[in-house]
């Protein structure tokens, strides 16, 4: 099978981000993360701000996430809250970008926007957390007594918004071709372990 794509679910702090980049880079394919929502909000007519706002705002509720999963599938966006239709911008987001070739996807759900698909490869980040604590103090400067509460807080977000919008969890590893620790193998570890599958 040949893999096109590559989408990248990751904990916070754990260097997701930055692998995808480099990825793609020696890939010589593009990379997508924070474009997704710009997109998506330019079709919503918002700020990517409120965009993130909304992402925060996600509901826990079970039997919301079935009627918006519903909604979804028939195209009815418009009968969605906020929090659903900027779901729906972000798949349709990566669907168009998905066109221009190939490509690695950072988050937003990019794993259920392309499922169905025989050339994605899913794979999910993960880290000890003296790892990510070290990376996010030197990476995004954050005082190292909030770093636990940073990162768990992300991570709430993420799991939230994949729970709502996937109805699966998103740290349920059985959901991934492959998770990789990059406080075990590093950085390159996990670009060069990603990249191998591809050759």
């Amino acid at each position: 099978m040949q893999i096109e794509y590559i989408t990248i679910e990751r904990e916070y702090g754990s260097g997701g981000t930055e692998i995808a980049a480099r990825l793609a880079n020696k890939c010589g394919i593009a990379c997508y993360g924070a474009e997704i929502m710009e997109l998506a909000a330019k079709e919503l007519h918002i700020s990517v701000a409120e965009a993130q706002q909304y992402e925060e705002k996600i509901t826990n509720s079970f039997l919301y996430s079935v009627f918006a999963m519903s909604q979804m599938q028939t195209g009815n966006a418009e009968m969605l809250s906020m929090e659903g239709r900027l779901y729906v911008a972000e798949r349709n987001a990566i669907c168009s970008l998905a066109h221009y070739g190939g490509a690695v996807f950072v988050g937003h759900c990019a794993s259920e926007a392309l499922k169905g698909r025989d050339n994605v490869l899913h794979v999910f980040i993960r880290a000890a957390e003296g790892f990510k604590n070290r990376r996010v103090v030197s990476d995004y400067g954050i005082d190292e007594k909030d770093t636990e509460a940073v990162c768990r807080r992300f991570n709430k977000k993420r799991a939230k918004y994949y729970a709502f919008n996937t109805s699966k969890k998103w740290d349920d590893m059985s959901n991934y071709d492959m998770v990789l620790d990059s406080s075990r193998i590093g950085i390159d570890g996990c670009v060069r372990a990603i990249e191998a599958l591809l050759e």
